[in-house]
């Protein structure tokens, strides 16, 4: 499913902080189809692999994400090692006005790389991922990328690395793979993935 050559030669920057941006990883009729099998999200955020039905053409796209050549890759073009690092997937559907602000992520992540699967996208609507040149300005940024099937965005977690995206609202396809410092470090994301969708099923509008 995934074009592992066009990550290897997907761009590569190394300010404000090391992160690659690439296009062509699955093509429009491969994005159609993932988008056809994707899971019943009803909800928005970020939900736990574990915790969705897998089938058909988005399976076949889990598992290219789940290879050891997608973690070959990544290193080789992020200098990082990712080879024997433990990893998570987390898959949007829909995203609302307050998701995208401005963050760096935790210190148990190595490494996140982003696919995107929207048909097409209307960049004056916001949900662009942006890598940031700071935490205080969204609009202080270095590059963008539009979540449209085959766009890809991958960076190694640092002190700098502030990304975030425009407000949103509605549909949004990405699939998320995290590379971690550790296993028990993914046992307690897992775990709590799994306790805030038990939330969310007791209360449907929390955040």
């Amino acid at each position: 499913m995934i074009n592992f050559d066009a990550i290897r030669a997907a761009e590569v920057r190394q300010s404000p902080f090391t992160f690659l941006m690439g296009e062509n990883v699955v093509s429009p009729e491969q994005g159609a189809k993932i988008r056809r099998d994707y899971p019943d999200i009803k909800k928005t955020g970020y939900l736990p692999l574990s915790k969705l039905d897998v089938t058909g053409a988005f399976a076949e796209l889990i598992d290219d994400l789940q290879s050891p050549q997608l973690a070959d890759i990544l290193s080789d073009k992020l200098g990082l090692e990712l080879r024997d690092k433990p990893r998570m997937i987390t898959v949007r559907k829909l995203s609302k006005k307050q998701d995208g602000r401005i963050h760096n992520d935790s210190l148990s992540k190595i490494c996140t790389f982003l696919i995107y699967l929207n048909e097409d996208w209307d960049a004056d609507n916001g949900g662009a991922i942006r890598a940031l040149n700071g935490e205080t300005d969204m609009d202080d940024f270095a590059a963008e990328v539009m979540p449209t099937a085959g766009n890809v965005f991958g960076f190694a977690r640092s002190d700098t690395s502030w990304h975030g995206h425009p407000p949103f609202s509605g549909e949004r396809y990405v699939v998320q793979t995290t590379f971690l410092i550790n296993q028990a470090a993914l046992d307690r994301k897992e775990n709590r993935g799994g306790l805030q969708m038990r939330l969310k099923k007791l209360n449907p509008f929390a955040r």
